[in-house]
Order: structure tokens, then C-alpha cells, then sequence
């Protein structure tokens, strides 16, 4: 009976972990694309570049926006494997948008992305 008890509340925890670890990895990629805006922007452009991970794939977002001149914003769109990820993960998306005047990645939606992850597997300094 003990046993069941624990199990009951370790489960739960161990799963949200599990995501939890999923979800690091898409900030580690969206990092490392980082790089490749501030190259391309110099081109006048926020590039094409993707990569892909173990848990899923993360893309460049560009909107250049209407106006004169044009604002390009860019940013980066992870969406998740619908198989091979925790089940709270799977087929959900992260959008992060490029702040242009401190260089940051935020939590945004953008063109071309989303955000359907619950805030609780995101890291601490994502959340709202």
C-alpha cells in the first residue's frame, strides 16, 4: 500500500522531468540559431536555417512586416516529434522572438509560430 502511494506521486513527478529535459533542448538549438540571425541581419535578412534534434526541429522565422522601411523581425519556431517525446510535448511548438533592442530570445508569437507548451516544463526564466 505504501509502495502504491509513493509510486502515485513519484510518476507524475518523474514525467514532468522527463519534459522538462525535452523542453531544454529547444532552447539549446534556438541559441545556437541565434548566431545565425545576427550573421544573416547583416544581409538584411534573418535566414532560412533549421536544425534538427533529437526531441525535434528547430526553424528561423522571418516577417518583414509592412511599412517603410520594412521591419524585419526574426525569430525561432521548435515543434516537437509527434513520437519519441513525452506525451505533454508531443506536436506542441515554442516561438521565440528575436528583441532587437537587447538581443534576447523572448517568449512571443510570431508568423509562421506558436506557443502550445504549458508554462510549467518551461525554464524559469521563460515563464510569464
Amino acid at each position: 500500500m505504501v509502495i502504491s502511494i509513493l509510486a502515485a506521486i513519484a510518476l507524475p513527478a518523474y514525467q514532468n522531468y522527463i519534459a522538462r529535459s525535452q523542453v531544454a533542448e529547444a532552447f539549446t538549438l534556438a541559441d545556437g540559431l541565434k548566431t545565425s540571425i545576427g550573421t544573416n541581419r547583416q544581409n538584411g535578412t534573418c535566414g532560412t536555417e533549421e536544425i534538427t534534434g533529437k526531441y525535434g526541429t528547430a526553424k528561423i522565422l522571418e516577417d518583414k512586416g509592412t511599412g517603410t522601411p520594412a521591419k524585419l523581425t526574426c525569430g525561432i519556431n521548435y515543434k516537437f516529434n509527434t513520437t519519441g517525446v513525452s506525451d505533454f510535448l508531443t506536436g506542441k511548438q515554442i516561438t521565440l522572438k528575436l528583441d532587437d533592442d537587447s538581443g534576447a530570445l523572448k517568449l512571443d508569437v510570431m508568423k509562421g509560430g506558436e506557443n502550445t507548451v504549458e508554462e510549467k516544463y518551461l525554464p524559469s526564466a521563460f515563464k510569464k
